[in-house]
């Protein structure tokens, strides 16, 4: 059977599966009994079991951390990972963030391109190999993660007792196939003002709310009264350059105003001399770069303030043949003298897959094959849950020339790219498991 004519008439059903899952706002909330991550996220995960139990496959909840949706047989396991825990929704959208309504083509949603939409074309791309009867040597099993918008402890839960497949990928990023991730640090910059933060006019400053987001927000509060606020434009933390911090503005707007010397006001004068507006890492001397994966990226994404100490916390991208270990130094040295600590908060290692290896170049060939275009594999910046694999790589869901819509308001997948998508990873797991 035609695996693309079987994918299209799934397109209804696929449709309908992406509205509702949507619709379920699946941000990280408070811990509950059985529900490490909070209800939303239990409610999508169960959701998108029951659809795959619906649509024949074996499935299951592992303690409500992750899941997993499974066909075939053989020893050897293809994974795919993707996650149906989403960002905050943020402001401004044209269409209600958690409506999934469709509007010229589209499906607009928090979720839609990152990672529902994906997820349940793989879904959908799995029965359409499960229906046409091909021929398959090894388990393909759909894992379902939960927190990879936060900190992975749904991958770090799931891979204690479950088994690791033996090579995977995850509809999460773009195409063509990303065989390189840049390694992300999250590092938490800190200083104790003590009694000197009377002596401010600042009362408060707070922006931002993940780090992996350009802070579209900041407010502050003076001691005389007087409220302050910032807008800025959010865009992925991997890509701080194509946003406008709105961190980086209020910082701007308090020194113009004139800082004085002490902790609160040397705190926010440390922050905009050495970082300010940089997305390079350049003002920190951390502006790294390699030829498999470019250059270091930098976002300041949270920022806290009140009469007691000062917190910030940067999202950083560094290319794969640099570690940790000289990120953190390097900003160590560049804080010499400012009482400002800095320590990793979390972080995942680069990723690099050889570009002649077969899991690439399969993924290569399905991709020319369906789309008719031809690329080299690339690097990123962003995080996915390829590294969270023995051998992985990231491949989709987004287009060459498609904006990238992943953490902005009025997030979207083109019904077009859903269907393409479906058929491209059911080609892809056709060939991987024959």
């Amino acid at each position: 059977m035609d695996l693309n004519k079987i994918v299209d008439s799934y397109k209804n059903d696929m449709i309908k599966s992406v509205k509702e899952l949507i619709s379920i706002p699946s941000v990280k909330g408070e811990p509950l009994e059985g529900k490490p991550f909070g209800k939303e996220i239990d409610r999508a995960l169960r959701y998108t079991l029951e659809l795959g139990h619906k649509l024949g496959f074996s499935t299951g909840n592992v303690d409500g951390y992750a899941g997993y949706i499974e066909f075939g047989r053989g020893e050897e396991t293809f994974g795919i990972l993707a996650h149906l825990d989403v960002v905050p929704e943020g402001g401004d959208w044209t269409y209600p963030p958690f409506g999934g309504e469709i509007h010229d083509g589209k499906i607009y949603g928090r979720g839609a391109i990152d990672d529902k939409g994906p997820a349940l074309a793989a879904l959908y791309a799995m029965k359409a190999v499960m229906d046409a009867g091909v021929p398959v040597n090894k388990k393909v099993r759909l894992i379902l993660g939960t927190d990879e918008e936060s900190g992975w402890a749904d991958m770090d839960y799931y891979f204690k007792d479950q088994p690791m497949p033996d090579f995977g990928t995850t509809p999460d990023a773009g195409y063509p196939v990303i065989h390189a991730e840049k390694g992300v640090a999250h590092i938490d910059l800190e200083k104790e003002f003590g009694d000197g933060g009377k002596d401010s006019f600042i009362s408060s400053i707070n922006g931002g709310s993940r780090a992996n987001m350009v802070p579209d927000f900041c407010t502050g509060i003076l001691k005389d009264g007087e409220s302050l606020s910032t807008d800025g434009v959010s865009a992925h933390g991997s890509m701080p350059e194509k946003g406008v911090n709105a961190i980086s503005k209020m910082l701007k707007d308090l020194a113009d105003r004139g800082l004085g010397d002490n902790p609160v006001d040397r705190f926010i004068a440390d922050l905009h001399n050495l970082i300010g507006f940089d997305t390079t890492g350049e003002s920190l001397g951390i502006n790294f770069s390699d030829d498999v994966s470019g250059s270091l990226t930098l976002n300041l994404g949270i920022i806290h303030i009140d009469g007691e100490s000062g917190k910030a916390v940067l999202d950083i991208r560094y290319p794969v043949t640099y570690s940790h270990e000289q990120v953190l130094g390097g900003i160590q040295k560049a804080l010499e003298g400012t009482g400002i600590d800095a320590k990793i908060l979390s972080g995942h290692l680069p990723l690099h897959v050889p570009k002649d290896h077969f899991l690439v170049q399969t993924l290569n060939k399905v991709y020319k094959e369906q789309t008719g275009q031809e690329f080299e594999p690339v690097a990123i910046g962003g995080g996915t849950y390829a590294r969270a694999l023995k051998t992985g790589v990231a491949f989709g869901p987004v287009f060459p020339g498609k904006a990238m819509l992943a953490h902005q308001k009025d997030e979207y997948i083109e019904i077009e790219d859903l269907i393409l998508n479906a058929k491209i990873y059911a080609h892809a797991i056709a060939e991987l498991v024959k």
